[in-house]
Protein backbone atom coordinates (compact mmCIF):
# COMPACT_ATOMS: atom_id res chain seq x y z
CA UNK A 1 0.00 0.00 0.00
CA UNK A 2 1.60 3.37 -0.90
CA UNK A 3 0.40 6.55 0.95
CA UNK A 4 1.21 9.75 -0.36
CA UNK A 5 2.14 12.32 2.27
CA UNK A 6 2.60 16.15 0.82
CA UNK A 7 4.14 18.74 3.49
CA UNK A 8 5.70 22.29 3.47
CA UNK A 9 8.23 22.93 6.35
CA UNK A 10 9.36 26.47 6.42
CA UNK A 11 11.45 28.59 9.17
CA UNK A 12 10.36 32.08 9.91
CA UNK A 13 10.83 34.75 12.54
CA UNK A 14 8.64 35.27 15.43
CA UNK A 15 7.61 37.69 17.78
CA UNK A 16 10.27 39.09 19.07
CA UNK A 17 13.21 37.92 17.06
CA UNK A 18 12.49 34.30 17.71
CA UNK A 19 12.44 31.46 14.74
CA UNK A 20 9.41 29.60 14.72
CA UNK A 21 8.13 26.57 12.83
CA UNK A 22 5.49 26.92 10.58
CA UNK A 23 4.00 23.48 8.75
CA UNK A 24 1.48 24.32 5.90
CA UNK A 25 -1.40 22.35 5.38
CA UNK A 26 -1.82 18.95 3.41
CA UNK A 27 -2.56 19.18 -0.29
CA UNK A 28 -5.41 17.69 -0.58
CA UNK A 29 -6.64 17.85 -4.09
CA UNK A 30 -6.20 14.11 -5.52
CA UNK A 31 -4.60 12.97 -8.82
CA UNK A 32 -5.21 10.60 -11.98
CA UNK A 33 -1.95 8.86 -12.92
CA UNK A 34 -2.17 6.57 -16.08
CA UNK A 35 0.52 3.34 -14.57
CA UNK A 36 -0.05 1.63 -18.19
CA UNK A 37 1.92 2.25 -21.34
CA UNK A 38 0.37 5.14 -23.43
CA UNK A 39 0.61 3.26 -26.51
CA UNK A 40 -0.49 -0.78 -27.52
CA UNK A 41 0.89 -1.54 -31.33
CA UNK A 42 -0.40 -4.90 -32.66
CA UNK A 43 2.37 -7.15 -32.98
CA UNK A 44 3.87 -9.06 -36.06
CA UNK A 45 5.11 -8.70 -39.70
CA UNK A 46 3.07 -5.71 -41.90
CA UNK A 47 0.41 -7.55 -43.79
CA UNK A 48 0.78 -9.28 -47.11
CA UNK A 49 -1.59 -7.58 -49.46
CA UNK A 50 -2.58 -8.66 -52.94
CA UNK A 51 -2.17 -5.41 -54.70
CA UNK A 52 -2.67 -5.02 -58.68
CA UNK A 53 0.71 -5.29 -60.32
CA UNK A 54 -0.20 -2.09 -62.37
CA UNK A 55 -2.61 1.85 -62.02
CA UNK A 56 -3.35 2.45 -58.52
CA UNK A 57 -5.30 1.25 -55.36
CA UNK A 58 -6.16 2.17 -52.03
CA UNK A 59 -7.42 0.48 -48.69
CA UNK A 60 -8.76 1.47 -45.69
CA UNK A 61 -10.90 0.25 -43.04
CA UNK A 62 -13.97 2.22 -41.63
CA UNK A 63 -12.64 4.01 -38.29
CA UNK A 64 -8.80 2.20 -38.38
CA UNK A 65 -7.39 4.12 -41.41
CA UNK A 66 -6.19 3.53 -44.50
CA UNK A 67 -3.93 -0.22 -44.81
CA UNK A 68 -1.98 1.14 -47.88
CA UNK A 69 -1.63 2.15 -51.38
CA UNK A 70 -0.15 1.13 -54.39
CA UNK A 71 1.34 2.76 -57.57
CA UNK A 72 1.21 6.73 -57.82
CA UNK A 73 -1.81 6.90 -55.25
CA UNK A 74 -1.29 10.53 -55.54
CA UNK A 75 -1.24 10.95 -59.13
CA UNK A 76 -4.00 12.34 -60.76
CA UNK A 77 -5.53 9.89 -63.68
CA UNK A 78 -8.64 9.25 -65.99
CA UNK A 79 -11.23 7.65 -63.60
CA UNK A 80 -14.04 6.90 -66.41
CA UNK A 81 -17.58 6.27 -64.67
CA UNK A 82 -16.74 6.38 -60.76
CA UNK A 83 -17.17 9.89 -61.82
CA UNK A 84 -20.64 9.10 -61.16
CA UNK A 85 -20.30 8.78 -57.00
CA UNK A 86 -19.41 12.74 -56.66
CA UNK A 87 -22.20 13.37 -59.07
CA UNK A 88 -25.03 11.22 -57.12
CA UNK A 89 -23.20 12.25 -54.11
CA UNK A 90 -23.79 16.35 -54.79
CA UNK A 91 -27.18 15.28 -56.14
CA UNK A 92 -28.29 13.90 -52.61
CA UNK A 93 -26.93 16.37 -50.75
CA UNK A 94 -28.85 18.97 -52.83
CA UNK A 95 -32.23 16.65 -52.73
CA UNK A 96 -31.94 14.61 -49.95
CA UNK A 97 -33.69 11.34 -49.97
CA UNK A 98 -34.76 8.74 -47.55
CA UNK A 99 -34.23 5.19 -48.07
CA UNK A 100 -37.37 3.54 -50.34
CA UNK A 101 -38.25 6.70 -51.30
CA UNK A 102 -39.21 8.35 -55.05
CA UNK A 103 -38.18 11.67 -54.25
CA UNK A 104 -38.85 14.48 -56.87
CA UNK A 105 -39.65 13.92 -60.44
CA UNK A 106 -37.81 15.13 -63.33
CA UNK A 107 -38.43 15.73 -67.01
CA UNK A 108 -36.24 14.84 -70.05
CA UNK A 109 -35.87 17.33 -72.13
CA UNK A 110 -36.29 17.55 -76.01
CA UNK A 111 -32.66 18.04 -76.43
CA UNK A 112 -31.69 15.59 -73.98
CA UNK A 113 -33.61 12.66 -75.67
CA UNK A 114 -32.82 13.63 -79.41
CA UNK A 115 -28.84 13.86 -78.15
CA UNK A 116 -29.27 9.69 -77.71
CA UNK A 117 -28.69 9.17 -81.38
CA UNK A 118 -25.03 10.92 -81.78
CA UNK A 119 -24.43 9.73 -77.62
CA UNK A 120 -24.98 6.09 -78.95
CA UNK A 121 -22.66 6.30 -81.91
CA UNK A 122 -19.84 7.29 -79.93
CA UNK A 123 -19.99 4.28 -77.58
CA UNK A 124 -21.46 5.82 -74.61
CA UNK A 125 -22.86 4.10 -72.17
CA UNK A 126 -26.70 5.21 -72.13
CA UNK A 127 -29.94 4.25 -71.17
CA UNK A 128 -32.76 5.25 -73.91
CA UNK A 129 -35.09 7.99 -73.25
CA UNK A 130 -37.61 9.93 -74.60
CA UNK A 131 -38.34 13.56 -74.94
CA UNK A 132 -41.03 14.20 -71.85
CA UNK A 133 -40.24 11.17 -70.19
CA UNK A 134 -40.53 11.38 -66.31
CA UNK A 135 -38.14 9.88 -63.77
CA UNK A 136 -37.97 10.33 -60.29
CA UNK A 137 -34.93 10.85 -58.62
CA UNK A 138 -34.31 7.38 -57.09
CA UNK A 139 -35.23 6.24 -60.87
CA UNK A 140 -32.22 9.02 -62.35
CA UNK A 141 -29.73 7.36 -59.71
CA UNK A 142 -30.44 3.96 -60.70
CA UNK A 143 -29.82 4.60 -64.06
CA UNK A 144 -27.02 6.80 -63.26
CA UNK A 145 -25.34 3.81 -60.00
CA UNK A 146 -26.15 0.96 -61.39
CA UNK A 147 -26.31 1.00 -65.66
CA UNK A 148 -23.59 3.92 -65.35
CA UNK A 149 -26.13 6.18 -68.14
CA UNK A 150 -23.43 8.60 -69.25
CA UNK A 151 -26.72 10.79 -70.53
CA UNK A 152 -28.96 10.55 -67.19
CA UNK A 153 -25.65 12.17 -65.67
CA UNK A 154 -26.22 15.11 -67.85
CA UNK A 155 -29.95 15.35 -66.74
CA UNK A 156 -29.05 15.29 -63.41
CA UNK A 157 -26.85 17.44 -63.54
CA UNK A 158 -29.00 20.13 -65.38
CA UNK A 159 -31.80 19.12 -63.18
CA UNK A 160 -29.63 20.24 -60.03
CA UNK A 161 -28.27 23.22 -61.23
CA UNK A 162 -29.85 24.25 -64.43
CA UNK A 163 -27.40 23.74 -66.88
CA UNK A 164 -24.14 21.44 -67.11
CA UNK A 165 -21.25 24.14 -66.13
CA UNK A 166 -23.21 25.17 -63.36
CA UNK A 167 -23.19 21.34 -61.57
CA UNK A 168 -19.59 20.98 -62.62
CA UNK A 169 -18.51 24.45 -60.99
CA UNK A 170 -20.68 22.89 -57.98
CA UNK A 171 -19.19 19.78 -57.99
CA UNK A 172 -15.50 20.72 -57.91
CA UNK A 173 -16.26 22.75 -54.99
CA UNK A 174 -17.55 19.61 -53.35
CA UNK A 175 -14.50 17.56 -53.83
CA UNK A 176 -12.64 20.78 -52.63
CA UNK A 177 -14.88 20.72 -49.51
CA UNK A 178 -14.24 16.86 -49.29
CA UNK A 179 -10.60 17.63 -49.03
CA UNK A 180 -9.94 15.64 -52.47
CA UNK A 181 -7.13 17.97 -53.54
CA UNK A 182 -5.85 15.98 -56.64
CA UNK A 183 -9.52 15.89 -58.18
CA UNK A 184 -10.63 17.44 -60.99
CA UNK A 185 -14.48 17.33 -62.84
CA UNK A 186 -14.68 18.33 -66.36
CA UNK A 187 -18.18 16.04 -67.34
CA UNK A 188 -20.55 14.35 -64.59
CA UNK A 189 -20.12 10.85 -65.85
CA UNK A 190 -16.20 11.00 -66.23
CA UNK A 191 -16.41 9.97 -70.25
CA UNK A 192 -14.00 12.94 -70.59
CA UNK A 193 -10.56 11.96 -70.22
CA UNK A 194 -9.99 15.22 -68.52
CA UNK A 195 -12.07 14.19 -65.35
CA UNK A 196 -9.22 12.70 -62.99
CA UNK A 197 -8.48 12.01 -59.49
CA UNK A 198 -6.25 9.97 -57.43
CA UNK A 199 -7.08 6.31 -55.73
CA UNK A 200 -6.74 8.41 -52.17
CA UNK A 201 -9.24 10.79 -52.96
CA UNK A 202 -11.60 8.29 -53.91
CA UNK A 203 -11.11 6.23 -51.28
CA UNK A 204 -12.34 9.76 -49.51
CA UNK A 205 -15.09 9.71 -51.56
CA UNK A 206 -15.95 6.17 -50.79
CA UNK A 207 -16.58 6.72 -47.09
CA UNK A 208 -18.35 10.20 -47.51
CA UNK A 209 -20.85 8.49 -49.53
CA UNK A 210 -21.54 5.39 -48.31
CA UNK A 211 -22.43 7.40 -45.23
CA UNK A 212 -25.71 8.42 -46.90
CA UNK A 213 -28.08 5.86 -46.45
CA UNK A 214 -30.14 6.18 -49.66
CA UNK A 215 -26.64 6.01 -51.94
CA UNK A 216 -26.08 2.49 -49.70
CA UNK A 217 -28.99 1.50 -50.58
CA UNK A 218 -28.74 2.10 -54.30
CA UNK A 219 -25.33 0.95 -55.02
CA UNK A 220 -26.19 -2.36 -53.26
CA UNK A 221 -29.06 -2.83 -55.78
CA UNK A 222 -28.26 -5.56 -58.73
CA UNK A 223 -31.02 -4.35 -60.96
CA UNK A 224 -33.81 -1.94 -61.00
CA UNK A 225 -36.85 -1.14 -63.41
CA UNK A 226 -37.06 2.56 -64.77
CA UNK A 227 -39.40 4.11 -67.53
CA UNK A 228 -38.75 3.35 -71.22
CA UNK A 229 -34.91 1.59 -70.44
CA UNK A 230 -37.22 -1.17 -68.42
CA UNK A 231 -34.79 -3.73 -66.62
CA UNK A 232 -31.27 -2.38 -66.03
CA UNK A 233 -28.48 -4.43 -64.09
CA UNK A 234 -25.74 -3.30 -62.04
CA UNK A 235 -22.08 -3.70 -63.52
CA UNK A 236 -20.61 -4.58 -60.47
CA UNK A 237 -20.51 -8.11 -60.48
CA UNK A 238 -18.82 -8.58 -57.09
CA UNK A 239 -21.99 -7.74 -55.13
CA UNK A 240 -22.80 -10.18 -52.64
CA UNK A 241 -19.56 -12.26 -52.64
CA UNK A 242 -17.30 -11.66 -50.03
CA UNK A 243 -19.10 -8.96 -48.33
CA UNK A 244 -19.39 -6.47 -51.38
CA UNK A 245 -22.24 -4.12 -50.73
CA UNK A 246 -21.21 -1.55 -53.40
CA UNK A 247 -19.57 1.06 -55.26
CA UNK A 248 -19.45 1.89 -58.48
CA UNK A 249 -17.61 0.61 -61.79
CA UNK A 250 -15.54 2.30 -64.51
CA UNK A 251 -14.25 1.68 -67.49
CA UNK A 252 -12.55 3.78 -70.74
CA UNK A 253 -9.68 2.82 -72.49
CA UNK A 254 -8.43 5.92 -71.45
CA UNK A 255 -8.78 5.23 -67.96
CA UNK A 256 -8.51 1.38 -68.05
CA UNK A 257 -10.66 -0.70 -65.47
CA UNK A 258 -11.96 1.21 -62.36
CA UNK A 259 -13.61 -0.26 -59.34
CA UNK A 260 -14.71 2.04 -56.00
CA UNK A 261 -15.82 -0.61 -54.25
CA UNK A 262 -17.18 -1.37 -49.82
CA UNK A 263 -17.42 -4.64 -48.10
CA UNK A 264 -18.12 -6.04 -44.59
CA UNK A 265 -15.56 -8.09 -43.74
CA UNK A 266 -15.57 -10.10 -40.52
CA UNK A 267 -13.92 -8.55 -37.81
CA UNK A 268 -14.03 -9.63 -34.27
CA UNK A 269 -16.19 -12.24 -32.05
CA UNK A 270 -19.92 -12.81 -32.62
CA UNK A 271 -20.08 -12.40 -36.34
CA UNK A 272 -19.02 -8.73 -35.99
CA UNK A 273 -18.01 -6.95 -39.29
CA UNK A 274 -16.01 -4.28 -40.51
CA UNK A 275 -16.77 -2.06 -43.24
CA UNK A 276 -13.54 -2.54 -45.72
CA UNK A 277 -13.56 0.63 -48.48
CA UNK A 278 -11.45 0.26 -51.62
CA UNK A 279 -10.69 1.71 -55.00
CA UNK A 280 -8.82 0.33 -58.00
CA UNK A 281 -7.85 2.04 -60.93
CA UNK A 282 -6.06 2.17 -64.56
CA UNK A 283 -5.93 -1.94 -64.78
CA UNK A 284 -4.95 -3.13 -68.08
CA UNK A 285 -6.31 -4.46 -70.64
CA UNK A 286 -8.86 -4.94 -74.11
CA UNK A 287 -12.01 -2.54 -73.83
CA UNK A 288 -13.49 -6.28 -72.88
CA UNK A 289 -11.22 -7.26 -69.97
CA UNK A 290 -10.34 -3.61 -68.46
CA UNK A 291 -13.43 -3.82 -66.35
CA UNK A 292 -13.30 -7.78 -65.51
CA UNK A 293 -9.69 -6.88 -64.61
CA UNK A 294 -10.39 -4.52 -62.14
CA UNK A 295 -13.20 -6.49 -60.37
CA UNK A 296 -10.94 -9.28 -60.06
CA UNK A 297 -7.54 -7.50 -58.72
CA UNK A 298 -10.46 -5.57 -56.01
CA UNK A 299 -11.62 -9.31 -55.23
CA UNK A 300 -8.16 -9.96 -54.54
CA UNK A 301 -7.85 -7.29 -52.44
CA UNK A 302 -11.23 -7.99 -50.27
CA UNK A 303 -9.99 -11.40 -49.66
CA UNK A 304 -6.33 -10.68 -48.44
CA UNK A 305 -7.68 -7.80 -46.26
CA UNK A 306 -10.06 -10.06 -44.63
CA UNK A 307 -7.21 -12.14 -43.84
CA UNK A 308 -4.98 -9.49 -41.60
CA UNK A 309 -7.93 -8.15 -39.29
CA UNK A 310 -7.60 -9.48 -35.93
CA UNK A 311 -8.70 -8.97 -32.41
CA UNK A 312 -6.03 -8.21 -29.47
CA UNK A 313 -6.63 -7.14 -25.99
CA UNK A 314 -5.34 -3.65 -24.53
CA UNK A 315 -5.94 -3.91 -21.38
CA UNK A 316 -7.91 -7.30 -19.73
CA UNK A 317 -11.06 -7.06 -17.15
CA UNK A 318 -9.91 -5.57 -13.94
CA UNK A 319 -6.12 -4.11 -14.69
CA UNK A 320 -4.61 -1.43 -13.13
CA UNK A 321 -4.53 1.25 -15.45
CA UNK A 322 -3.89 4.44 -12.91
CA UNK A 323 -3.60 5.35 -9.73
CA UNK A 324 -5.47 8.10 -7.26
CA UNK A 325 -3.02 9.53 -5.54
CA UNK A 326 -4.28 11.89 -2.10
CA UNK A 327 -2.69 13.58 0.45
CA UNK A 328 -2.53 11.53 3.84
CA UNK A 329 -4.18 8.55 1.96
CA UNK A 330 -3.58 5.21 0.52
CA UNK A 331 -3.66 5.77 -3.20
CA UNK A 332 -6.35 4.25 -5.19
CA UNK A 333 -6.44 2.00 -8.11
CA UNK A 334 -8.87 2.38 -10.88
CA UNK A 335 -9.26 -0.45 -13.54
CA UNK A 336 -11.78 -0.82 -16.55
CA UNK A 337 -14.91 -2.94 -15.29
CA UNK A 338 -14.71 -5.11 -18.73
CA UNK A 339 -11.41 -6.59 -21.08
CA UNK A 340 -10.86 -3.49 -23.45
CA UNK A 341 -10.67 -4.35 -26.98
CA UNK A 342 -9.85 -3.29 -30.16
CA UNK A 343 -9.15 -4.27 -34.03
CA UNK A 344 -6.38 -3.79 -36.08
CA UNK A 345 -3.47 -5.61 -37.87
CA UNK A 346 -0.14 -6.15 -37.29
CA UNK A 347 1.80 -2.46 -37.04
CA UNK A 348 -0.81 -0.46 -36.03
CA UNK A 349 -0.92 1.85 -33.22
CA UNK A 350 -3.82 2.65 -30.53
CA UNK A 351 -3.01 5.57 -27.94
CA UNK A 352 -4.22 4.65 -24.79
CA UNK A 353 -5.11 7.92 -22.22
CA UNK A 354 -6.21 8.61 -19.00
CA UNK A 355 -8.40 11.46 -18.33
CA UNK A 356 -11.02 12.77 -16.63
CA UNK A 357 -11.82 13.44 -12.12
CA UNK A 358 -11.09 10.72 -9.72
CA UNK A 359 -14.81 10.29 -9.77
CA UNK A 360 -15.44 9.98 -13.46
CA UNK A 361 -11.83 8.73 -14.91
CA UNK A 362 -12.07 7.27 -18.33
CA UNK A 363 -9.29 5.28 -20.20
CA UNK A 364 -9.77 6.24 -24.18
CA UNK A 365 -8.22 3.84 -26.18
CA UNK A 366 -7.80 5.55 -30.15
CA UNK A 367 -5.89 4.58 -33.32
CA UNK A 368 -3.44 7.19 -33.93
CA UNK A 369 -4.21 9.43 -36.71
CA UNK A 370 -7.78 7.99 -36.58
CA UNK A 371 -9.28 10.13 -33.83
CA UNK A 372 -12.75 9.25 -34.88
CA UNK A 373 -11.85 5.39 -34.05
CA UNK A 374 -11.53 4.88 -30.28
CA UNK A 375 -12.88 2.87 -27.13
CA UNK A 376 -13.66 4.52 -23.71
CA UNK A 377 -14.23 2.64 -20.71
CA UNK A 378 -15.30 4.39 -17.35
CA UNK A 379 -12.51 3.40 -14.74
CA UNK A 380 -13.08 2.29 -11.27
Amino acid sequence: MRVTLWLTFGLVAGIGGGVGAVFAAPVLTPKVVQEISASYTFPGKPPAIAWPASGQAALAFDGLGRLGTSGPATTAVPIASVAKVLTAYQILTDHPLAPGASGPTLTVEHAEAAAYGWQYAQGQSLVPVKSGERLTERQALQALLLASADNVAQILARWDSGSVPAFLARINRTAVRLGMAHSRYTDPSGLDRGTVSTALDQLLLAQKAMRIPAFAELVAEKGAVIPVAGSIHNFNTLLGRDGVVGIKTGSTMAAGGCLMFAADVPAGPNGATRRLFGVVLGQPGSSSTILPHALAAAQRLVESARSVVMTATVVPAAREVAIVSEAMRADRALAPPAAVTVIGWPGLRYVLRVSGSPSEAVLTVREQGEPGNQVVSSLR
